[in-house]
């Protein structure tokens, strides 16, 4: 069965619930007590755009089982240090409270915010990323080029960012608009091979747009770093089962996708505008109202988008024994909403503080 790793960013609050700038105190801790080096699950700890976050990213497992360890380690870790740094860890992907953004030292970070301006400024926003293996770059390309289509109900299915500067957005994810401002974020065009996706990179770093190859921000992208196809169109998960799903299927789309290439099933051509239109959908409402799925890309119920999804993966479920823990974790989600319901359902009952008391602790729950 093919690896997974789940790369998490989470946000820094303080005890009032607004975004605080201590990610480098938090990281050094985290150092101190050895975790660059220690073997226990949980991976590591790094710094962000923002000082305001940090992320974790858990090593590579295969069985299901051990990749929620994993996820919920990171998180304990990753509180620990946050509070070793007079902070508090929570898994929203914007904060509900307006708050400063501090710019990470750096060279690369400085010349990101000379180049983006407004962008960077206001970018606090924290993403969940998936990384699946591949066999070689020719395969990663290959799924690259079939799951596209996909993307926005997995989008839908971690929405988790209704909130923007103290205000409701009026979307599941904010998150998912304020990113897709980076001019190389959001869906791709079919490549058809390994040597055309690199062509297009290196035209997106030659044209200035892209500083370098890690400022590639597809919803889906070849890692820079591993030798996996890295899925980034999800908001960081409020509940780390959330998270869990994601990466279940994540892995699922990638196995079907590689599959079908292996098949010789070509990969249906999809233009970007529709695939964008999908995004913006699944932003909207989550799994509130209607989203687009493949083949035809027109709108069904959201339930009924969950369920054309999980029947194109379904084998590859059944084949890496994920199944049955995929339906109980869709069961659960289903019954208590989205991490943006859940945050609606709080705010409701005791305004923005408590949606950042409640999310506090249903990040390490």
């Amino acid at each position: 069965m093919r690896s997974i790793g789940v790369e998490e960013e989470y946000l820094l609050v303080d005890g009032q619930g607004v975004p605080t700038g201590v990610a480098d105190a938090a990281v050094r801790a985290f150092e101190r007590s050895g975790g660059e080096q220690d073997p226990t699950p949980g991976g590591g700890l790094e710094h962000e755009l923002q000082e305001q976050q940090v992320e974790t990213g858990t090593p590579p497992r295969v069985d299901l089982a051990d990749v929620a360890d994993e996820v919920r380690a990171g998180r304990r870790r990753a509180s620990d240090a946050a509070l070793a740094a007079d902070a508090r860890l929570v898994a929203l992907a914007t904060s509900p409270l307006p708050g400063p953004t501090t710019l990470t030292h750096g060279a690369r970070y400085e010349a990101i915010a000379q180049a983006y301006a407004l962008t960077v400024r206001e970018q606090l926003t924290s993403g969940c990323h998936v990384h699946v293996a591949v066999a070689d770059d020719d395969e990663g390309v290959a799924v690259l080029d079939r799951i596209g289509p996909w993307l926005p109900t997995l989008l839908a299915l971690s929405a988790n960012s209704p909130y923007w500067r103290g205000e409701d957005s009026g979307y599941a994810s904010v998150r998912a608009q304020q990113w897709n401002r980076w001019p190389t974020a959001g869906p791709t065009a079919v490549y058809g091979s390994a040597a055309a996706y690199h062509e297009a990179v290196a035209g997106l770093v030659a044209s200035g747009v892209a500083l370098d190859a890690g400022m590639i921000y597809f919803d889906a992208r070849l890692s820079q770093r591993y030798p996996t196809v890295e899925l980034r169109v999800a908001d960081v998960c409020l509940r780390a089962d959330d998270a869990v799903l994601v990466a279940a299927l994540c892995r699922g789309l990638v196995e079907t996708a590689a599959r079908e290439a292996s098949d010789g099933v070509p990969p249906a051509v999809h233009r970007v505008e529709p695939l964008r239109a999908a995004t913006w959908r699944a932003a909207r409402s989550g799994l509130a109202g209607d989203l687009l799925v493949p083949p035809s890309m027109t709108p069904v119920p959201a339930r009924d988008a969950v369920v054309a999804l999980l029947d194109h993966v379904r084998p590859a479920l059944v084949d890496a024994g994920d199944l049955t823990t995929v339906q109980d974790l869709l069961a659960r989600l289903w019954e208590r909403g989205t991490g943006a319901d859940e945050q609606r359902g709080w705010a409701r009952d005791g305004g923005l503080p408590a949606v950042v008391e409640q999310a506090v602790a249903a990040t390490l729950a």
